[in-house]
């Protein structure tokens, strides 16, 4: 079997004045990234931090930030404090940077934006812009550095599958069309996996027989084409073995609905430059954590994984060089990865869950 290419790697990462994140530099992002610590340390925010990166690249900045509560929220501690968010990405192969400044109106603007690429110096790409100037290389031919820095951006995906309501998009009719590859809330979930029932059965079939373990009366997807209107749609129907009854998305639950957007994202068969997500184990029996951490560390052989979980079980499945411990410091997030050496007689006794649960790790709430 060959072996997975992988796509282009962030090395480094150093942020400024985001939220909680006062100042993070130079942290070393490896393949694997299995974030843990307290309600309110920071995991969240680092999350969404890979939100404004991808909403920047789709010239989406003024959405986000004023979806999400306005400039204020994102600066640290307030625009008395931060008068101005920065953030470093290091690649293999290119390094993007940029630096946004709040407004008066609540918005965030870019005032600095910049890419390296090989020994090139840094190259000014806008100044005093409402939104990234990256979209603009999506189209340049041949391929520049700019269109390699937009695609690998645009790659970085954070899921967020939490809301599976009755009325969750996931739950309900989407456009056939809608299929180019899942979005962060799955809500193309049904369009995405008829477009790889029809143009990668293999990846279907995987998907299909992974959601049998975690539900043995899963028979298969139901995945009709319905007109309506002047659009073709589709939803997420599906059947139970033993049975032609065709039951609708409202029938699965929370639990087994999450599953399947988990190992879609998972299990794609052309994965996104990162995959970030937030507490995959919402809503899932114990007996799938072991699943899904089988479906990561799968995925971070091609591509790099950034999970954040408050799940013992889940952390039991990985090394402790794939943990970052985030604490809360004095209103700030701290963000250290563990080190076996230093861990190592403590493991010869306790897993690493047990060293969590027992504070070991100071992984748990601090006073301030």
């Amino acid at each position: 079997m060959a072996e997975p290419v992988r796509k282009a790697s962030l090395k480094k990462i150093t942020i400024k004045g985001f939220k909680s994140i006062e100042s993070l530099v130079d942290f070393e992002v490896r393949p694997l990234n299995i974030l843990i610590g307290a309600n309110g340390a920071g995991k969240s925010n680092f999350v969404d931090f890979f939100r404004m990166l991808r909403a920047m690249a789709l010239e989406g900045l003024q959405k986000f930030v004023l979806s999400s509560g306005r400039a204020d929220g994102f600066l640290h501690l307030g625009p008395e404090h931060t008068r101005r968010i920065s953030a470093t990405l290091g690649f293999d192969v290119f390094t993007y940077h940029f630096e946004l400044m709040p407004t008066a109106d609540g918005s965030l603007f870019i005032e600095r934006e910049e890419i390296q690429f090989g020994d090139n110096k840094l190259k000014e790409l806008s100044g005093s812009r409402r939104e990234s100037i990256l979209r603009s290389f999506r189209d340049q031919e041949p391929p520049t550095a700019g269109r390699l820095t937009y695609t690998v951006i645009l790659g970085c995906m954070a899921y967020h599958f939490h809301d599976t309501t009755n009325l969750a998009p996931m739950r309900r009719h989407q456009p056939v069309y809608d299929n180019k590859y899942l979005r962060p809330d799955a809500s193309n979930i049904a369009a995405f996996l008829l477009q790889l029932r029809e143009k990668h059965k293999g990846s279907y079939d995987l998907i299909r027989d992974t959601v049998r373990l975690i539900a043995p009366f899963f028979d298969d997807f139901l995945l009709e084409i319905e007109t309506m209107g002047p659009e073709e749609k589709v939803k997420l129907g599906w059947r139970q073995k033993g049975s032609d009854f065709p039951f609708q998305p409202y029938q699965l639950s929370d639990g087994t609905i999450r599953f399947i957007c988990l190992a879609t994202a998972l299990l794609q068969p052309d994965l996104p430059a990162a995959i970030v997500i937030d507490e995959p184990e919402l809503g899932l029996h114990p007996d799938a954590i072991g699943i899904v951490a089988a479906l990561i560390q799968s995925a971070a052989e091609a591509t790099q994984v950034i999970v954040s979980t408050q799940s013992p079980g889940l952390l039991d499945q990985f090394k402790p060089e794939d943990i970052v411990v985030v604490k809360r410091e004095r209103g700030r997030s701290v963000f250290e990865r563990l080190d076996r050496a230093a861990l190592k007689e403590w493991l010869d006794e306790y897993s690493i869950a047990d060293l969590w649960q027992q504070n070991v790790l100071r992984a748990g709430p601090t006073h301030e």
